[in-house]
C-alpha cells in the first residue's frame, strides 16, 4: 500500500483518519484465517488492517525505516493471544491498539505491551477501525510513563486504562515533542521477568496450547505468562499448538521431509549436495547429508547462517556456520556467533568471535539427548531477528 494524500480525511481536526480500500479489506481477511477461534481471527484482521494502513503513512511522512515489531512473520503468534501491534522507529517504539468500539472515552492497553521488558513501548496509539466507512482513526496517543503514572490497572482483564481526557488527541504533538523535548521521559524502567525452565515451559505449552482454553493470557500468573511470551521461540510454538500444527522446527524432520512451511517463511531453506562428481569415470555419486541455510541481513549486508550434521547423523554433532552471501566478502572483526540452550543459557564453547576479518565463523556442538533445543544468536543483531528454537 502506498501513501496517497487524497485518502487522508479529517472528521475531527485533531484525529488522523486513513482510508482502507475494499480490496485491501478483502485481501487481509483472506490472510487472517490461521487462528484458533473466530475471535482471534477478527483481532488479527483488525491489527493487520491497522498496520497495513498506518505503517505506509508513517514511512512516507516521518520515518521511512519504520518496521513492524518484532517482525511481520512473528505477529500472528502475538495476535493469537493478545491485541496490539508494535512498530519500531530507530530507538523508539510505538504500539497500535485497534478496536471497533465507538466509545472513545478510554484507552485500554493489554499488560503485555506495558510490563514485558522486551515489548514495552514509548508510545501507545488509540486506533478506531471503522469498516463501514472504510477507514482507521488514530484518535490519540499516550506514553508508557503516562500509562504507569496516570492510568488504572484492571486486574480482571490485565489491562492499563487511561481516560480519554488524558489522551493527547493530536498526533503531530508526538513528533514535535521529540524535536523540542528530546529528553522527555516516555518510558519507565520495567521489572525483569523470571526465567522459565524447559520442563516448566513444556507443561505450560501443553496446557495453554489447547485451543479450548479461550483466554490463555489469564490462565496463569502474569509473570509466568509474560516470560513465556517474551521468548519468541516458545511463543511461536504456543501459536502452532493452538492451531493443531505439528512440530515445525525439528531438524531431523527437515532432514527427512525438507524444511517445514513455517520455517521457510522465517527464511530457512535446504541445500542438497553430492559427495562426488558424476563426471568422474567409475565414481559413484552419493548424496551427502543436506545442510540448511538461513538468510540474514546485518548492517545492510547479506549473510548466511548454515547448519549441517558432522559425520553420522547418529553422532548428533552439528556445525553452525556464519558466512557472507557474497563468496569473497569477509565477516567483519567483532562479529559473534552464539548458541544457547532452549531456555537461553550459555554453555562451554558456545560462542565464536571474529577478532580479525574472516571468511567464516563456526561452532560445532555435540548434543546428548534427542529433541534437545538450541537457540542461535548473531552480534550485531540481524534485521528482524526473533528468537528461534531448533530441535535436534
Amino acid at each position: 500500500m502506498t501513501y496517497n494524500s487524497d485518502t487522508l480525511t479529517l472528521t475531527d481536526s485533531t484525529h488522523l483518519c486513513l482510508e482502507i480500500s475494499e480490496t485491501e479489506q478483502s485481501k487481509i481477511w483472506q490472510q487472517s484465517q490461521a487462528f484458533s477461534t473466530d475471535n482471534r481471527r477478527w483481532i488479527a484482521y483488525l491489527n493487520q488492517l491497522s498496520l497495513n494502513t498506518f505503517l505506509p503513512w508513517l514511512q512516507a511522512e516521518y520515518d521511512k525505516s519504520a518496521t513492524a515489531f518484532p517482525n511481520q512473520k512473528a505477529l500472528p503468534s502475538i495476535w493469537e493471544v493478545v491485541n496490539g501491534t508494535g512498530i519500531s522507529l530507530g530507538t523508539k517504539r510505538m504500539v497500535l491498539i485497534p478496536t471497533e468500539d465507538i466509545d472513545l472515552s478510554e484507552l485500554r492497553v493489554p499488560q503485555e505491551w506495558v510490563d514485558i521488558p522486551g515489548w514495552a513501548a514509548d508510545y501507545y496509539l488509540a486506533v478506531q477501525v471503522n469498516l463501514e466507512e472504510g477507514l482507521i482513526r488514530v484518535w490519540g496517543y499516550t506514553t508508557h510513563a503516562q500509562l504507569k503514572n496516570m492510568g488504572t490497572y484492571d486486574a480482571g482483564d490485565r489491562a492499563y486504562c487511561l481516560d480519554g481526557e488524558n489522551i493527547i488527541s493530536h498526533l503531530n504533538i508526538l513528533w514535535l515533542a521529540q524535536q523540542i523535548c528530546p529528553e522527555e521521559v516516555t518510558h519507565l524502567e520495567t521489572a525483569p521477568l523470571p526465567e522459565l525452565s524447559v520442563t516448566q515451559t513444556k507443561n505450560l505449552l501443553q496446557r495453554l496450547g489447547n485451543p479450548a482454553l479461550i483466554l490463555p493470557r489469564l490462565a496463569v500468573p502474569f509473570q509466568t505468562w509474560g516470560a513465556l511470551l517474551e521468548h519468541g521461540g516458545w511463543r511461536q510454538r504456543l501459536y502452532e499448538q493452538r492451531q493443531g500444527v505439528q512440530q515445525q522446527w525439528s531438524i531431523r524432520q527437515w532432514m527427512q521431509a525438507g524444511v517445514s512451511d513455517v520455517a521457510q517463511t522465517f527464511g530457512w531453506g535446504r541445500v542438497d549436495l553430492q559427495s562426488s562428481f558424476a563426471g568422474a569415470r567409475g565414481a559413484t555419486v552419493e548424496t551427502a547429508p543436506p545442510h540448511f541455510v538461513r538468510k540474514l541481513t546485518i548492517d545492510g549486508q547479506r549473510y548466511e547462517l548454515r547448519l549441517q550434521p558432522k559425520g553420522n547423523l547418529e553422532d548428533s554433532v552439528w556445525r553452525f556456520e556464519l558466512r557472507s552471501e557474497t563468496r569473497d566478502d569477509l565477516i567483519p572483526s567483532g562479529f559473534k556467533l552464539k548458541l544457547l540452550t532452549e531456555d537461553l543459557q550459555p554453555f562451554d564453547g558456545n560462542q565464536a568471535k571474529a577478532t580479525t576479518p574472516v571468511n567464516r565463523l563456526y561452532l560445532e556442538v555435540a548434543l546428548s539427548e534427542p529433541g534437545e533445543g538450541l537457540v542461535w544468536q548473531v552480534e550485531p543483531t540481524p534485521e528482524n531477528y526473533e528468537c528461534e528454537v531448533l530441535y535436534f
